[in-house]
């Protein structure tokens, strides 16, 4: 019979993690992945790139996990995102700046952080069992003992870490194993939804297809509730597409639109576009004036180009009932009033968003309260700990998720660690 001092199960950004940082505190630590290789997720994020923190304060970062970021706290100050900078760096990883204190490493390749991390594994004699799907976890009077393999094998170990990701992005292998074995340890699994996702829509101008392809840079794109009140607002890009809406600003977006339907108990929810967020509906009445008085012979689509980009803007002239093609000065203050609206408050209705398969992140997963949130240990079983996206936080995309990825996974190899190393020593 094989046993270690910890097993970690997943070979992903916190199980890789979780290893490394168990091993470092002197356990005797195997992983188990259900994959040929280890890091599938981690190759693909960031566009292949692997965004692999953000160079801004806690208190920001967690600002930027606006699912449950809280749980983070005590994790963050034992392990932080500068400390994910310099582990990288003492491993010879180079890493750079980009917009937004996103951090990438200096080759834009993924592959770069991936073979560091297996490098530091072999330095540090991890066992990596791949092609190993688990079957399930075996417990013995409450506490966590190891796995049991699809193929039979037992693997003993004297803590065990689940790292099995969530729901999102199965193709890379989180097919949402880890719930039914947290569920088997006496956990709750909060509903499951998509986050970071494409968000649907089923008015006419989508399903026609009238803005298709079009993309509207830095807008303020707000989710309503039922009380017309902004849920949240991201001014960011975003995208027309033939199912609704994607780009940067409805991703970190998409969760508000699950949490606000859930809530209002509604089958759809409001989204307020405001193609114009740095200048006030007073300034923009006074830019219109002014081209009304200097350009107003013009024809209204000539005279107001460069407003927005010109199929948003005759989208807009439409709406407002206005004739593209008639001048300027010959439009009705109650028109033009209209048009103002539109540009600033342009209200549709969504409702959802691409399925959980299609997402970057889950949403839901295990009750972060069942949870130790100093240890990552589970409060029902001893022995058993819980990194990364099975757990119920989730951040928007910008180096966010995988920091919570990396520090759970920090966290928990290092308190796996002592406690598999106080057994053995007797002391427990």
């Amino acid at each position: 019979m094989t046993k270690y001092d910890v097993l970690v199960v997943g070979g992903g950004t916190s199980g890789m993690m979780a290893a490394i940082s168990a091993a470092e505190h002197g356990a005797k630590v195997a992983v188990v992945e259900k994959n040929k290789t280890l890091g599938r997720k981690l190759l693909v994020t960031g566009g292949g790139r692997c965004n692999v923190t953000n160079n801004r304060d806690k208190e920001e970062i967690i600002s930027h996990i606006p699912g449950n970021g809280r749980f983070l706290y005590s994790a963050f100050y034992q392990y932080d995102n500068y400390d994910i900078m310099e582990f990288f760096k003492s491993n010879g990883v180079v890493l750079k700046e980009e917009d937004h204190g996103r951090m990438f490493p200096i080759t834009d390749k993924s592959r770069t952080i991936l073979e560091a991390l297996i490098g530091i594994m072999d330095r540090l004699e991890i066992a990596i069992y791949a092609e190993a799907p688990v079957e399930t976890l075996l417990f013995d009077e409450g506490k966590a003992i190891g796995v049991l393999l699809e193929d039979g094998r037992s693997i003993h170990a004297s803590c065990v870490i689940v790292s099995t990701g969530g729901r999102a992005m199965p193709r890379t292998g989180s097919t949402g194993d880890g719930y039914k074995w947290a569920k088997k340890a006496g956990h709750t699994i909060e509903p499951l939804y998509p986050t970071e996702a494409p968000v649907t829509s089923d008015e006419s101008f989508i399903q026609e297809k009238t803005l298709q392809g079009l993309s509207l840079r830095d807008i303020a794109l707000s989710v309503l509730n039922k009380k017309s009140k902004k849920v949240i607002t991201h001014q960011m890009d975003m995208i027309f597409t033939h199912f609704g809406i994607s780009g940067p600003a409805v991703l970190r977006c998409s969760m508000f639109v699950h949490q606000t339907m859930k809530r209002d108990k509604t089958q759809e929810v409001v989204m307020s576009l405001d193609a114009l967020p740095d200048i006030s509906k007073g300034e923009l009445t006074q830019q219109l004036q002014q081209l009304i008085k200097n350009d107003g012979d013009k024809s209204t689509k000539n005279a107001l180009k460069g407003l927005v980009p010109e199929r948003y803007l005759l989208f807009a002239l439409e709406k407002a009932d206005l004739d593209e093609n008639t001048p300027l000065k010959q439009a009705t203050p109650e028109k033009v009033t209209q048009l103002i609206e539109f540009i600033k408050d342009f209200r549709f209705t969504a409702n959802g968003t691409l399925p959980i398969e299609k997402a970057f992140v889950t949403g839901g997963g295990i009750n972060t309260k069942e949870v130790n949130p100093k240890t990552m240990e589970s409060k029902f079983t001893s022995g058993l700990f819980f990194t990364g996206e099975i757990l119920d936080y989730n951040g928007y995309t910008g180096g966010y998720n995988i920091t919570g990825a990396f520090i759970t996974g920090r966290i928990a190899g290092m308190h796996a660690a002592e406690a598999a190393l106080a057994l053995s020593n007797g002391l427990s």
